[in-house]
């Protein structure tokens, strides 16, 4: 605006409200203006009004309304307001410009040919004065030294003097450094930026605006929120900013803040590993404190985000700022009542010690506490009172090396600084104690304590990623200076940064990807106390991002110390594991982890703690009564071993002796009149038939397998035919035989034995032809039946071809109602001895018998069809052999006076059996 005019210069004051917190201030800025009036300038609720008054002219009021939607302190929204001012023109009378503000001197700095800005919050946080906006603002006012901050500051200066002492890297070149107090606030952290972009001269020239920035790179802030305001408002000039502590995952869009590098890794990492951790544990329900900050709400977003996918459930999720004491006391109560026994804390370092205040103050003891980088190695909280609260804690820190001379050159400053002695050694300059620190000689502190060297290491590496940036792009060469001109833009040393890779003496690569984060590499971290009974961070495992998944996180096998220090694991869970053989039924209105255990159903199974469902068994299996193993399911068969089988078998070989028996009696007697008038040839026949019947029955037992499901149906359907087609051979004899005595009657050589030897094999031949057939197309076969019962298999004969089944039983039952017929026609034919009562009755039983067979048949299941049908089959037999041969034997052995000729021919008086 003003580096091409020619008219004097006055300054305009231009302040930006910003309302991230209640206590922060108006940031100031000063831009010159080609234009001579006196002006006011303020930002209400993000609108601008301008009110211009010159020398020559009445007043001229100029409004230029602009709204912003957030950030108002960027330097996008400077530009906005210079080109609002710069729309209209003025007449130049005033002499020069005059800076109306306060000047901002850094705390410490030293003056190099190429300068670098730091910004460390060396106080814990800012006075808690208001600006009323009526009044000219104070000057900053800060409370409480913060000595790990104080250690990082002096860090930097510690690099960058030994930069300018080494010959290896920018070789001729003296680097200076510019070192500001933001006093953890935004406010001032914005300032100080500002500062470091402009310089903090009174006067300016007509050649101020064109000078370069004041330093060519920034290292800070510390925490994630100022350095988020830094970056914002540097990076439109192009200005890099690298901090080595602010870990908010936010800061790796290379949209918002394009100049943004860290050699500290992304939250995006910890936040996952922390879940991660706490799953390695086996913690499921745990509670989660955050800092209501960029740090802590990015950072336990993308926790529970990676805790919901590792199965875990957090009880309660609350946040607090350092500067509301009410909401601490909210969420220190929100613990104490909750059940969850871990505690995560994703909390920075200054909120992690008003949380420890009010826990020991409350006695709230016994939770296991997983720290992050901001407080789980922070040595200002190790007290006398800490330990049962924080003992035992886990988390993770940044990966630390040891950075030689750094240790004496921070003692040596202190001394030089407070013209006192830190230690007792007698080699010191300074003779006089250092009274005002005390803690410097008698505790260790974060200043001087050498496990805070994690973050130091990460400033140092900052330092010289600039440093090697600066040689990359001077084009440096080791001994012999550097070929381009010192006077380089900062947007030169951005883009030298994007391609910097480089190894420190102590052997750690450096370099940054596409978003400007370094590897991520952390150290499991575990309070435990030493041998000496101080408080040690003891590391007990790693985090490497850059190793494959599955290998990223490892425990190394040490002992460990728990909530309180104590020796044993906690368990924190909101319900117990379910065992083996049951799953989780999810209670209702309840988070995942909130379960109850349910015993799984028959036919499946749980072989794990805690499954979320129960498997089902496969077909052929069953469920144990624990539920725990799939095991085969019991094949159920009709056996020869049990009772049922052997009581069967017992009667079926009981039929097959006495038909044997039976044929014995007939052949011994087959002379006699009785077994000759009933046509003994047909006799022996059915004899024999019914042997096979009694026997077909066995096929039944057993195993079923291909054969002998082919046999038993078959065997069972030729042999029953054989006996019936016998039993109406012989019933159409007795109707033949009376036919015959008839006058003039020769039906009996129509129907001799030759012609009742056709007749049973003509009948036999049809059911044999039926059988080939069912074999053929569609024969039975062993089927493994698993409809009745859910736990057993049935091991049963499938007939294949219902059709065949029911054609063998069908044509049995023609031929047994044709028999029956017949014999019930013959019932009342003269004769002593008249065969076809007897057969009608065996018909009658037989035919009963197959009938009720039916339906029980249908009916049965598993292995008791095949009984009922072996039942029937005997019923059957026993009823033919009892009706037809049964009287004859009683007569042959017992009457033998009635095995006559008189008495068969009915010559004798007639007697009821």
């Amino acid at each position: 605006v003003c580096a091409q005019t020619t008219e004097p210069c006055v300054r305009l004051r231009i302040s930006l409200s910003l309302s991230i917190y209640p206590d922060d201030y108006l940031v100031h800025m000063e831009v010159a203006l080609p234009s001579a009036f006196r002006e006011k300038t303020w930002v209400l609720g993000g609108i601008m009004e301008i009110q211009c008054v010159t020398a020559a002219t009445p007043v001229r009021n100029i409004n230029s309304t602009q709204s912003w939607i957030s950030n108002l302190w960027t330097g996008m929204h400077v530009q906005l307001a210079l080109l609002a001012l710069g729309a209209f023109s003025v007449i130049a009378q005033s002499p020069g410009c005059q800076l109306l503000g306060t000047t901002v001197m850094p705390s410490f700095s030293q003056e190099g040919q190429i300068n670098l800005g730091g910004e460390f919050s060396l106080h814990e946080k800012p006075g808690y004065s208001q600006n009323l906006f009526t009044v000219k603002p104070k000057t900053k006012d800060c409370q409480g030294v913060n000595f790990r901050e104080f250690r990082l500051a002096q860090t930097m200066v510690f690099a960058i003097e030994e930069i300018n002492n080494r010959t290896d890297i920018l070789p001729g070149v003296t680097l200076g450094y510019k070192i500001y107090d933001t006093c953890a606030s935004v406010t001032f952290s914005v300032q100080s930026a500002m500062a470091l972009m402009n310089g903090y001269e009174e006067m300016l020239t007509d050649t101020s605006c064109s000078r370069p920035a004041a330093v060519k790179a920034i290292i800070g802030e510390s925490g994630s929120t100022n350095t988020i305001a830094i970056a914002a408002s540097v990076g439109l000039f192009q200005i890099p900013v690298i901090s080595h502590f602010a870990t908010c995952a936010c800061l790796s869009d290379r949209k918002e803040y394009p100049t943004f590098f860290r050699t500290i890794p992304s939250d995006y990492y910890q936040s996952r590993a922390l879940a991660q951790l706490v799953k390695h544990f086996g913690w499921t329900w745990v509670g989660a404190v955050r800092s209501d900050s960029d740090y802590g709400n990015n950072g336990m977003a993308t926790f529970v985000e990676a805790a919901k996918q590792e199965g875990i459930c957090i009880e309660y999720s609350v946040k607090f700022h350092r500067t509301e004491p009410e909401k601490l006391l909210k969420v220190v109560e929100l613990i104490k009542r909750g059940t969850a026994k871990v505690v995560v804390a994703f909390v920075a370092l200054l909120e992690m010690n008003s949380l420890l205040e009010q826990l020991t103050v409350q006695n709230i003891t016994g939770l296991q506490l997983i720290g992050t980088e901001g407080w789980i190695t922070a040595s200002s909280l190790v007290r006398p009172s800490s330990y049962r609260i924080l003992g035992g804690s886990i988390g993770f820190a940044v990966t630390g090396t040891k950075i030689n001379g750094l240790k004496d050159d921070v003692k040596d400053f202190w001394e030089a600084a407070f013209q006192c002695s830190v230690t007792k050694e007698t080699s010191s300059n300074y003779k006089t104690p250092c009274t005002g620190s005390e803690s410097l000689t008698e505790l260790k502190n974060q200043y001087t304590d050498e496990s805070e060297i994690r973050i130091t290491n990460n400033v140092y590496k900052a330092v010289y990623a600039v440093a090697y940036s600066l040689h990359s792009q001077l084009e440096c060469m080791p001994q012999k200076g550097c070929a381009k001109n010192l006077q380089t833009e900062p947007w030169q040393v951005l883009d030298a940064l994007k391609k910097v890779n480089f190894t420190l003496r102590t052997g750690e690569r450096v370099f940054f990807d596409g978003n400007g984060d370094p590897a991520a590499k952390y150290e499991v971290v575990n309070w435990q106390l030493g041998p000496n009974g101080a408080v040690e961070f003891k590391a007990v495992g790693y985090y490497d991002a850059t190793l494959p998944p599955g290998q990223q996180f490892v425990m190394s096998p040490v002992d460990m110390a728990w909530a309180g220090g104590q020796k044993q694991k906690p368990t924190s869970v909101c319900s117990e594991s379910c065992p083996s053989g049951t799953r989780k039924a999810v209670r209702r209105g309840k988070p995942v982890c909130c379960y109850d255990c349910v015993p799984c159903a028959e036919g499946e199974i749980s072989n794990k703690t805690d499954s979320n469902d129960c498997i089902p068994c496969d077909l052929e299996y069953w469920s144990n009564e624990k539920r725990d193993r799939c095991v085969l399911k019991t094949v159920e068969f009709l056996s020869f071993e049990e009772v049922m089988g052997i009581v069967l078998v017992i009667f079926s070989l009981f039929g097959t002796c006495l038909t044997v028996l039976v044929a014995v009696v007939f052949l011994a007697h087959k002379n006699t009149p009785i077994v000759r008038a009933n046509n003994s040839e047909l006799s022996f026949l059915l004899l024999f038939s019914l042997t096979l019947c009694f026997l077909c029955s066995l096929t039944f037992i057993g195993r079923p397998s291909q054969w002998s499901c082919m046999l038993r149906h078959t065997a069972f359907g030729v042999t029953f035919v054989l006996c019936i087609s016998c039993v109406l051979g012989k019933t159409i004899v007795v109707l033949m035989a009376f036919r015959a005595t008839l006058p003039g009657s020769n039906v009996m050589k129509w129907f001799g034995p030759p012609q009742q030897r056709l007749t049973v094999l003509a009948f036999t031949l049809i059911q044999v032809l039926i059988c080939v057939l069912w074999l053929t197309f569609s024969p039975p076969f062993p089927n493994k039946n698993m409809k009745y019962y859910k736990d057993k298999v049935i091991l049963e004969c499938d007939v294949g071809s219902a059709v065949g089944f029911w054609a063998v039983l069908g044509y049995i039952g023609l031929l047994s109602l044709m028999c029956f017929v017949l014999a019930f026609l013959a019932r009342k034919l003269p004769d002593n001895f008249n065969e076809a009562k007897f057969i009608t009755f065996s018909m009658l039983i037989f035919c009963a018998v197959w009938i009720t067979f039916i339906p029980a048949y249908v009916s049965s299941p598993g292995k008791f069809t095949v009984a009922v049908e072996i039942f029937a089959i005997l019923a059957s037999s026993f009823g033919l052999l009892f009706c037809i041969f049964v009287p004859k034997c009683y007569i042959v052995l017992l009457k033998p006076e009635l095995n006559s000729r008189k008495h068969v021919m009915g010559k004798m008086p007639k007697k009821s059996l």
